[in-house]
């Protein structure tokens, strides 16, 4: 029983088109879950930062103005150490989201 050319044309044709539909919809999976992934992180830091920010404010509240004096250079040497730490978690932030 032989095929004629033709035959294995459309077979061959047949076949490349069922697999570029898998490919496609496993392409399509991937990128849903890694879409659904990358939601759901960012859900889980804007809850990290609303909680640390309600806590910031509760502290705020308790601080009393006489619980001492912070020299300016401190203060500055503070926020620069912040600053710091902040450059480093965005850094560290774009490194998890760009894997």
């Amino acid at each position: 029983m032989s095929k004629s050319p033709l035959d294995a044309f459309f077979i061959g044709r047949a076949t490349a088109e069922a697999v570029i539909d898998r490919l496609e919809n496993t392409l399509s999976d991937a990128l849903s879950a890694l879409g659904k992934f990358d939601a759901e992180q960012r859900e889980q830091i804007r809850i990290f930062v609303e909680t640390v920010m309600e806590k910031a404010d509760k502290q705020k509240f308790t601080v009393k103005p006489d619980d001492g004096e912070i020299e300016p250079e401190e203060l500055q040497e503070t926020i620069d150490n912040l600053r710091a730490e902040i450059a480093q978690l965005k850094s560290e932030l774009q490194e998890y989201r760009d894997r």
